[in-house]
C-alpha cells in the first residue's frame, strides 16, 4: 500500500466531497475538481489528509503524488494566495495596457490598430502600473492561466523574434 499524508494548514477549513476539494481561508474559498481513479482514496483524519492506493505501480504513485500536490496548492491558495508579475517590453511602438471588466486590452502592439484582448479568469485581480502588471488571486489555476493569456496575447508570429522582442513576459511567480 502506498500513501502520502498532508498536514492541513491551521487557518484552513478543508472539505473533500467526492472528487471536489474545497478550502476556505483568509484569502477566500478555493475549489478544485480532481480526477481521482477508483483505486485511489482520499480521507481526512484529524488534522491530516491521506491520499492512498493499494497499488504499488509507478503510475499510481504518480497519481497519488499529483493529487496530494493539488490539495497542497488549494490550501496554500486559500491562506496566502498567488502572485504573478509580468513586464511590458517594447522597442518599436509604445504599447498601452488597460483593464476592462474581465479583459485586458493591449493597444498599439507592433503598431496594430485593433487592440489585442486577453481574458481574466475567476476571481483574479489584475493591477497595471505603467510597464508592470501584477496578477493575484487565491486559485493557482486561474492566476497562472490569466498570466499565460496575457503573455500569449502578445505572441509574435511572422516576424523575426531576434529583431522584434516586443511583448508582455512573465518575470516572477510566487506565493504572497
Amino acid at each position: 500500500m502506498f500513501s502520502k499524508e498532508i498536514n492541513v494548514l491551521k487557518d484552513v477549513t478543508l472539505d473533500i466531497s467526492g472528487n471536489e476539494v474545497t478550502a476556505r481561508g483568509p484569502q477566500g474559498e478555493v475549489k478544485k475538481a480532481l480526477d481521482v481513479p477508483k483505486n485511489v482514496k482520499i480521507e481526512v483524519i484529524e488534522n491530516k489528509v491521506r491520499v492512498s492506493s493499494d497499488s504499488e505501480r509507478r503510475s499510481t504513485k504518480a497519481i497519488v503524488g499529483a493529487i496530494s500536490a493539488h490539495i497542497k496548492n488549494v490550501m496554500e491558495g486559500a491562506t496566502k494566495g498567488y502572485t504573478y508579475k509580468l513586464r511590458v517590453i517594447y522597442s518599436h511602438f509604445p504599447v498601452t495596457v488597460k483593464s476592462e471588466n474581465d479583459k485586458i486590452l493591449v493597444n498599439n502592439f507592433l503598431g496594430e490598430r485593433v487592440p489585442r484582448i486577453a481574458k481574466i479568469l475567476g476571481g483574479v485581480k489584475v493591477k497595471i502600473d505603467q510597464q508592470d502588471i501584477t496578477v493575484t488571486g487565491a486559485s493557482l489555476d486561474d492566476v497562472s492561466q490569466t498570466a499565460a493569456n496575457i503573455e500569449q496575447t502578445c505572441r509574435i508570429v511572422g516576424f523575426d523574434k531576434k529583431v522584434f522582442q516586443d511583448g508582455i513576459y512573465i518575470t516572477s511567480k510566487n506565493t504572497d
